[in-house]
C-alpha cells in the first residue's frame, strides 16, 4: 500500500492537495525540467510503463511525456479514457490522474500529451515546500568533506530543510550519511552568508537526454535557527512570485 493510499480523502485534501492552473504548472514544469520518472497506470489500473515527463506547454495547457518502447502498450494506452502518474521526484511521493492522451511529435520524436491535472498530491509538508533555483546564475554550496576535501556544486533546488545539487562528478569519499560540517553557501540579494552543518541524504546518478551522466546530491540541514529558516523561506517565496509572474 502506498503512502498516499493509507490518508483519508480529507487528509489528503487538507494537506497535500495542490490545485489551481498556476500551481499546477508551476509543479510539473519543474518535474518536466529536471526529467523526472513516472510509472502511468491505465486500463483502469491493469497496465502501466515508465516515463518521463518532457514539457509543460502553458498555452496549450498540457503535458509532455514520453512514449512507451512497446508499439502494443502505445496502442493500449490510447484507447484508455483515464490514467494516473505515480513518481518520486526528490523522494517526495506525487500522484496524479489524467483524461485521455494523445499522440504528438515532440522535438522530433513520438510523444504523449495530456490536459494538466485539475489537482495533484505531493505528500510534503507545506513548510518543506521545495522549490527549483535558478539554473543561469546558480546558488553555489561549499562544504567541507570529512577527508578535508572541498565540495563546492551549483544547486538545482532548495527547501527549508534540505538543497539538492547537481554535480558532473563526484569526490571518491562522498557517501550517503555522511555529516559536512562548515558549509555555507549565500542567498541572493543577502549580505551575509548561511553558515550551517549538513548530512548527505541521497546520491543519484540522472542521464540527460543526450546521453551524457551526471549526479544529484540531497542534502539535509542539520539544527537551523529560525532566523536562518526564515531567510530561506523568504528566497523560495520570492522565487516563487517571480516565476508565477512569467506563466
Amino acid at each position: 500500500m502506498t503512502q498516499i493510499a493509507q490518508l483519508s480523502e480529507a487528509e489528503i485534501e487538507e494537506r497535500f492537495h495542490v490545485a489551481g492552473k498556476t500551481a499546477i504548472q508551476f509543479t510539473l514544469a519543474g518535474y518536466a525540467r529536471a526529467r523526472e520518472s513516472f510509472s502511468v497506470h491505465f486500463n483502469l489500473g491493469q497496465d502501466m510503463y515508465l516515463t518521463t515527463l518532457l514539457a509543460v506547454q502553458a498555452d496549450k495547457e498540457r503535458l509532455i511525456f514520453d512514449c512507451s518502447g512497446s508499439a502494443e502498450t502505445n496502442r493500449r494506452f490510447l484507447g484508455s479514457a483515464h490514467c494516473q502518474f505515480v513518481g518520486h521526484p526528490g523522494g517526495i511521493p506525487v500522484q496524479f490522474s489524467c483524461g485521455p492522451a494523445s499522440d504528438i511529435t515532440y522535438e522530433g520524436s513520438k510523444a504523449f500529451a495530456v490536459a494538466l491535472p485539475d489537482k495533484l498530491v505531493r505528500l510534503q509538508r507545506r513548510e518543506h515546500f521545495r522549490v527549483e533555483t535558478p539554473r543561469l546564475k546558480p546558488l553555489m554550496f561549499f562544504g567541507r568533506l570529512p577527508s578535508g576535501e572541498l565540495l563546492k556544486l551549483p544547486s538545482h533546488d532548495i527547501s527549508v530543510s534540505g538543497i539538492g545539487l547537481n554535480a558532473d562528478s563526484l569526490p571518491e569519499s562522498l557517501a550517503v550519511e555522511q555529516v559536512l560540517k562548515n558549509c555555507h553557501f549565500m542567498l541572493p540579494g543577502e549580505a551575509q552568508e548561511l553558515f550551517l552543518e549538513a548530512t548527505v541524504r541521497r546520491i543519484q546518478e540522472r542521464e540527460t537526454r543526450t546521453g551524457s551522466r551526471f549526479w544529484q546530491v540531497g542534502l539535509e540541514f542539520n539544527h537551523l535557527s529560525s532566523g536562518d529558516e526564515n531567510r530561506i523561506q523568504r528566497y523560495i517565496d520570492r522565487l516563487e512570485r517571480e516565476r508565477r509572474e512569467l506563466l
